[in-house]
């Protein structure tokens, strides 16, 4: 079974760290996209990060760019979001996910055509 499991989340004070873990199981994630959306109350979902499963090219959201960083260890089947500099707007929940599109080369339309994702991780950035 293909699963994608979330973790890391938590509370984090404004300006804060956390680093978000997103375990493969049932599959190799390094030959797909990954990527990390979040969900807010009253908000719409938003892809927040991306990572190709060829070169490990990187996309990010305007809103997260120059604070979370988007990694993947093949070897542990598991992908990462670190993400610094938290503001209370950040708070989420961060579901990892991918489209199992094992032919995909640039990210198009990858967080519209999303086909497995975790139960999600809660962030709360708050003082």
């Amino acid at each position: 079974q293909v699963q994608l499991v979330e973790s890391g989340g938590g509370l984090v004070q404004p300006g804060g760290s956390l680093r978000l873990s997103c375990a493969a199981r049932g599959f190799n994630l390094e030959y797909y996209f990954i990527g990390w959306f979040r969900q807010a109350p009253g908000k719409e979902r938003e892809g927040v990060s991306c990572i190709s499963s060829s070169d490990d090219s990187t996309y990010y959201a305007d809103s997260v760019k120059g604070r979370f960083t988007i990694s993947r260890d093949n070897l542990k089947n598991t992908v990462y979001l670190q993400m610094n500099s938290l503001e209370p707007e950040d708070t989420a929940v961060y579901y990892c996910a991918t489209d199992l599109n094992i032919g995909r080369s640039s990210m198009g339309d990858f967080f519209k055509v999303l086909e497995v994702w975790g139960q999600g991780t809660l962030v709360t950035v708050s003082s």
